[in-house]
């Protein structure tokens, strides 16, 4: 296993250009695929999940073109793949993988999608049993509700309205896949959501995206969801990839820490993305927080100043569940107790996150109780323990998110090649704003 030792920082200042959003670079590239026209995309993330996307694409007969570095020209399909029998690899993206699965589902042809172990642990039932109520043909290929999968082509749709419920307690990703699949259905569609609906930001993300394509689907409460007919996807021509608010998290918590400023580059207030609400979390822990148009920038306490500026917090982390991890860590550097509440999803993730957040935060000398769906964080009393092994689980965010700790301690963090699923370049990125 390879390793990276980060030296304990003094510091944290300077200005960070974001990479491109995982959520939205793969929502386009499928939206573009399916779409009449060519969309002219800029600024996609490049990283292992966008590869996944990319390459099933292609694999599906969808002609695309990188014109530069993150540019490229996708010729959409109309609604229809051109190959109707592939066998689809997707590594561990489930950005990919759940919207496919409702995609191919539809498109009347013989497809099986796997991924690597860790996907095949996680769950799809939620989404085959909705697809199903549609007359999906969709079996599992190993364990019952879990990846590998084999679809089918459906039965045809004979009623005038499809009517379908899923589940919105356990990922958003389901809800996504259906309202990004079921237009291509030409049929009026009804999708009522049972329990409460989980990152309902991401939802939002989706339909944003999905109307930047011609679309028009109508919401009530974020329980029901009403897709007139018919409807098709179409170009918008050229597009532009906002920059990651997720990983804006990591530079904006070292910039509250770190004394600052930090200044990330790629979203601002006028985002689309959940995630961006983290620095209002910030603002609460204590940090000054500045935000542009495109820009978002961090402060925390003077630089003269010793002792501990943030504070603990209470906080329920439904609209953020991704950048709540950031928050896990700079509780470290907080007074008093922080609490992160409903973040049941992270079991669900890339690992178990809430068990492996506690498991690390341990090793740093924090007093860690982990529940079904919250985490309740002392810090150490006595400053963090100096050259701890931080585990990352195959975990792109673990490894961010604990690169926070060298602005107290030196640390080693194992496997840090694991970044490339969102942010091949991010370890380069933080040496140049952590001055040691």
């Amino acid at each position: 296993m390879s390793w990276l030792d980060l030296p304990c920082a003094k510091i944290a200042r300077g200005i960070v250009q974001l990479p491109g959003s995982k959520s939205i670079s793969n929502r386009i590239l499928l939206l573009a695929a399916l779409a009449e026209g060519t969309t002219h995309i800029h600024d996609l993330l490049a990283s292992d999940d966008t590869t996944h996307m990319l390459n099933a694409l292609v694999k599906l007969g969808v002609s695309i073109t990188q014109t530069s570095e993150n540019d490229y020209d996708v010729i959409g399909s109309k609604g229809i793949f051109p190959v109707t029998q592939a066998e689809l690899f997707l590594g561990n993206a489930g950005t990919a993988f759940r919207p496919l699965t409702a995609v191919l589902a539809l498109m009347h042809g013989y497809y099986q999608l796997s991924g690597i172990p860790r996907m095949h642990e996680r769950p799809i039932a939620d989404l085959v049993d909705a697809l199903r109520q549609l007359g999906a043909d969709i079996r599992y290929l190993d364990n019952p509700g879990f990846p590998p999968l084999e679809i089918n082509p459906m039965s045809l749709l004979n009623d005038e309205t499809l009517l379908v419920t899923v589940k919105g307690d356990v990922s958003s990703q389901f809800l996504t896949s259906l309202l990004m699949a079921l237009p291509l259905s030409q049929k009026k569609c009804i999708i009522n959501v049972i329990g409460t609906l989980v990152s309902q930001p991401y939802i939002e993300l989706t339909l944003a995206q999905i109307q930047r394509f011609g679309l028009q689907i109508e919401q009530s409460n974020w329980q029901q969801f009403t897709i007139p007919a018919p409807q098709s996807y179409h170009s918008p021509g050229h597009i532009t990839v906002e920059g990651d608010a997720s990983s804006a998290s990591y530079f904006l918590a070292a910039g509250a820490i770190g004394h600052g400023p930090v200044r990330v580059q790629g979203v601002g207030r006028n985002s689309v993305q959940g995630d961006v609400r983290f620095a209002a979390a910030l603002e609460m822990m204590g940090a000054k927080i500045s935000m542009g148009e495109n820009w978002i920038e961090a402060n925390g306490a003077d630089a003269n100043y010793t002792g501990k500026f943030l504070r603990g917090i209470d906080l329920d982390c439904n609209h953020i569940p991704d950048a709540a991890m950031t928050l896990a860590v700079a509780a470290l550097f907080a007074k008093g107790i922080t609490i992160l509440r409903n973040i049941a999803s992270w079991r669900l993730k890339e690992t178990d996150r809430l068990t492996a957040m506690a498991n690390e935060l341990r090793k740093l000398g924090a007093i860690i109780e982990e529940g079904t769906d919250y985490l309740r964080i002392t810090p150490p009393s006595d400053g963090l323990i100096p050259h701890a092994t931080i585990d990352t689980y195959d975990d792109h965010r673990m490894a961010m998110c604990f690169s926070l700790v060298s602005l107290g301690a030196p640390v080693r963090i194992n496997d840090p090649d694991c970044v490339k699923k969102t942010f091949p370049d991010y370890f380069e990125k933080f040496s140049h704003i952590a001055h040691v």
